[in-house]
C-alpha cells in the first residue's frame, strides 16, 4: 500500500516542474477565452468603425464601377489606380484590424501568460504514432472537446434565433429604407447581431477557463517520490553535500596551516588550544588571527610553530579567550589589546636580544584578561546563561 500511494500522483506540481514545463512550451491554455475575446472584440469594432468603413467601402464600389475608356490603353495608370483602391480598403479595415491585433496580444497573458519556446516547434516524432493518436481521440479530452462543440453550436444557434426573432421587423424594414440610410442600418443590425451571438460563448468560456486551468494542475501532479527525489536534485545529495563540506574545511585548514610561517607568535592553553597572530608596525591597525584550533589542530599548530621558529606563549585565559571571540584573518577584539600587546612586545624585545644580545627580557605572567571573555570564568558563564534565558523567553 505504501507503495501504491508514493505511485499516486496526489501532490501538487512544484515550482521546478512548473519552469520546466514552460520551459518545453506547456502552458495552460484556453481556445474558448481567444476565440470569445477575439469575437467580441471584432463586433465591438464593427459597432465603432463601422459607418467609416461603410462609407470607405461604398467610395470605393462607386470609384470602381466609373471606368475610363482611356485607362484600357494605359496600364501602367491602371495599376496605380488599383494600388490606391487597395491602400484604401486597408486603411479602411486598419482600425478594426488594430483592435483584433492588440485583443490577439491581451488575451494569452489572461491564462498562462506570452510565451515562446522552441521546443515547443522543434520535431516530435512521438505526435505521429497513430495508436496514441487514436489513444487521444477516445480520450477523456476528446469528450470534453465534443461537449463543448455541441454546447456552442446550440447556445450559438438559440442565441442567434432569438436575435434575429427580435429583429425581424427591422430587417424587413430595411428594404423600404433609402440607400444611404438602409445601409448604415444594416451595418449596426449586422455588428449587434454579431455581439449578441459571440456573447452567448461567454457562458462556454466561463466553464472552458477553469477546467483548463484543473486539467493542467492535474496534469502537472507529482507522486511523492518524485518530490524526495526533485529536493535532492534541487538541494543536492546529502553524503555528497556532506563530502564538499569536509573537503572544503580540509582545503581551508591547509590554507591556515600555509600561513603559520609567517606568524609572529603562537598563544597555547598549552593543549588544547593555539592561535597564531600576526602583526606588522605600520601596516596593521591591531594584530591579525592567522590561525586558529583545538586539540588535534592546536598539536599541529604548536608543531608547525616549532619547525619554522615561531615563538610559543602559554597563556592559558588569553589563548582561550582569542580561540572563542576573535575570527580567523581578523584582527582581535578591542578587548584584548592590552593583553596581546604585552606578548607582541615580549616577542619583538626576545627578537632583538637574539640578534643584538644584551639583557634578556622578561616573560609576562598573568597577562590581564577580561572575565567576560574568558569562557570558563564565572562571569562569561553567567552572560551566556542570561543570553540563553532571554533569548528563551523571547
Amino acid at each position: 500500500m505504501a507503495e501504491e500511494s508514493g505511485l499516486e500522483k496526489t501532490e501538487p506540481a512544484s515550482s521546478r516542474r512548473l519552469e520546466q514545463a514552460r520551459e518545453e512550451g506547456d502552458v495552460p491554455r484556453s481556445r474558448e477565452l481567444g476565440t470569445c475575446t477575439l469575437l467580441l472584440a471584432a463586433g465591438a469594432g464593427l459597432w465603432l468603425t463601422g459607418d467609416n468603413l461603410v462609407a470607405h467601402l461604398r467610395l470605393m464600389l462607386a470609384t470602381s464601377m466609373h471606368f475610363d475608356r482611356s485607362l484600357a490603353f494605359d496600364l501602367g495608370r491602371l495599376t496605380t489606380i488599383q494600388g490606391e483602391q487597395v491602400l484604401q480598403l486597408l486603411i479602411a479595415l486598419a482600425p478594426l484590424g488594430g483592435i483584433l491585433i492588440v485583443t490577439a496580444l491581451i488575451t494569452p497573458a489572461l491564462i498562462g501568460g506570452w510565451l515562446f519556446s522552441i521546443q515547443a516547434i522543434a520535431p516530435n516524432f512521438e505526435r505521429m504514432d497513430p495508436m496514441a493518436g487514436l489513444g487521444r481521440m477516445i480520450s477523456m479530452r476528446s469528450l470534453v472537446e465534443l461537449g463543448k462543440a455541441v454546447g456552442k453550436a446550440l447556445i450559438v444557434g438559440f442565441v442567434a434565433y432569438r436575435v434575429m426573432l427580435n429583429n425581424y421587423d427591422a430587417i424587413l424594414g430595411l428594404m423600404s429604407e433609402p440607400s444611404k440610410q438602409g445601409l448604415a442600418h444594416l451595418g449596426h443590425l449586422v455588428a449587434m447581431c454579431f455581439i449578441s451571438i459571440a456573447s452567448g460563448l461567454v457562458v462556454i468560456m466561463a466553464i472552458d477557463v477553469p477546467f483548463q486551468l484543473r486539467s493542467y494542475a492535474n496534469k502537472l501532479k507529482m507522486t511523492r517520490q518524485e518530490v524526495i527525489q526533485e529536493a535532492k536534485e534541487s538541494n543536492g545529495n546529502p553524503q555528497i553535500k556532506a563530502k564538499i563540506r569536509s573537503q572544503q574545511r580540509e582545503m581551508a585548514r591547509r590554507r591556515m596551516m600555509s600561513k603559520i610561517p609567517t606568524a609572529d607568535v603562537v598563544i597555547t592553553n598549552p593543549t588544547h588550544y593555539a592561535v597564531a597572530l600576526k602583526y606588522t608596525e605600520g601596516g596593521m591597525n591591531a594584530p591579525v588571527v592567522v590561525a586558529k584550533g583545538s586539540d588535534l589542530v592546536a598539536a599541529r599548530i604548536r608543531e608547525l610553530a616549532a619547525e619554522h621558529h615561531i615563538p610559543l606563549m602559554e597563556a592559558p585565559p588569553l589563548a582561550r579567550a582569542l580561540y572563542a571571540h576573535a575570527e580567523l584573518n581578523s584582527q582581535i577584539p578591542e578587548a584584548l589589546y592590552t593583553a596581546v600587546a604585552e606578548v607582541l612586545a615580549y616577542v619583538f624585545q626576545l627578537r632583538a636580544y637574539k640578534v643584538n644580545g644584551g639583557m634578556a627580557p622578561t616573560r609576562p605572567e598573568d597577562i590581564p584578561v577580561p572575565e567576560e571573555l574568558d569562557p570558563t570564568s564565572l562571569v562569561a558563564i553567567h552572560l551566556q546563561q542570561a543570553k540563553m534565558t532571554e533569548s528563551f523567553d523571547g
